[in-house]
């Protein structure tokens, strides 16, 4: 059986009695169509099934009806959640989405930016690793949405770290821990900073002590270096910068013989797929990162609409909670 044949901005346009040109004006850019006309070719568009192609409409205004998005590390399963987001969200506004990984690289990231922003209409940038000042510079020339970063004046959607590393404070206070180790990750990851700050004043407040160390690799290799630097610190509790990190730690523990959690509580961050599958399985903080990524997309599309509010850029505060397994347990007597 063959396809139905799809209608076509030709077909309105004949069937209206008005140039193609007026057609694509009546849903690009309808300001420039006499209201009347206008409403007649959306009439006799409704009756024909037509639905405007978004890429083609957006070439013709000079847009390309492309996003980017560009992550530290692809095979993080941090990031399957946000890209998941993200993606969905372009696809149900017919926008062609492009992924992109940075390798843990500030000067990559801003290459991949320059490189792409003449095939791209706006860039999601998520955990993005490039200074402040490089943002904002970038963010005066294309359109940028922050996930998992907040910088003064830039839209962003971030997950609330800053509730969430209280609780994992509270939690560990409940067991009886008196001291806590933060297993930094990269030296330039906005969200290291905002977890250990947290991290820190929390465990002020319940008069635990805290430590900071690394930065260390924010990866399962990187756990051999970090447990090592954790026992050494003689704190009860470890937090580590995310769940790969805390896998890895894990891992070291077991092979020295430290037995979780009766020696030594292990926390990470993000709930990542396998977390749960660790032995123990893994106590960790989890937030959606599926809409994270989703409503960064979604203010792209809010500040290129014509009714978008271009001096009031958006920020999404997501909520946060702590996933109790395992790996923490009451601190040792």
């Amino acid at each position: 059986m063959s396809t139905p044949k799809r209608t076509t901005v030709y077909d309105v346009a004949r069937e209206a009695g008005v140039a193609a040109s007026t057609v694509s004006r009546a849903f690009s850019n309808p300001r420039r169509v006499n209201a009347t006309t206008r409403q007649h070719v959306l009439e006799v568009a409704e009756r024909l099934g037509y639905r405007p192609n978004p890429l083609a409409s957006a070439l013709q205004s000079g847009h390309t009806a492309t996003l980017a998005m560009l992550v530290p590390d692809i095979a993080n399963p941090h990031f399957f959640g946000t890209i998941r987001g993200a993606e969905r969200r372009a696809s149900a506004a017919g926008i062609t989405f492009i992924l992109g990984f940075t390798e843990e690289s500030a000067d990559t990231e801003r290459n991949q930016i320059e490189r792409l922003a003449r095939s791209v209409d706006g860039f999601v940038l998520a955990s993005s690793r490039m200074p402040e000042a490089t943002t904002v510079d970038l963010a005066s020339e294309h359109n940028l949405a922050l996930v998992n970063r907040e910088i003064d004046g830039l839209p962003s959607a971030v997950i609330d770290n800053a509730s969430g590393s209280h609780q994992i404070v509270d939690h560990l206070a409940s067991l009886g821990h008196r001291s806590l180790v933060y297993l930094s990750g990269p030296h330039h990851s906005w969200l290291a900073g905002q977890r250990w700050r947290a991290l820190h004043a929390g465990a002020a407040q319940r008069g635990m002590g805290a430590r900071r160390l690394g930065p260390f690799p924010p990866q399962v290799a990187g756990g051999g270096a970090a447990a090592d630097a954790a026992l050494v610190s003689g704190a009860s509790a470890i937090v580590a910068h995310n769940d790969l990190l805390a896998i890895g730690i894990l891992r070291r523990l077991a092979e020295r013989g430290v037995d979780v959690p009766g020696e030594i509580s292990v926390v990470g961050y993000d709930d990542i797929f396998g977390a749960d599958f660790c032995a123990p399985a893994l106590t960790t903080l989890a937030g959606p990162q599926e809409e994270a990524g989703r409503a960064a997309v979604e203010i792209l599309l809010t500040k290129g609409s014509p009714t978008g509010v271009q001096d009031s850029p958006r920020r999404v505060v997501l909520p946060s909670h702590l996933v109790i397994r395992d790996s923490t347990g009451p601190a040792p007597g």
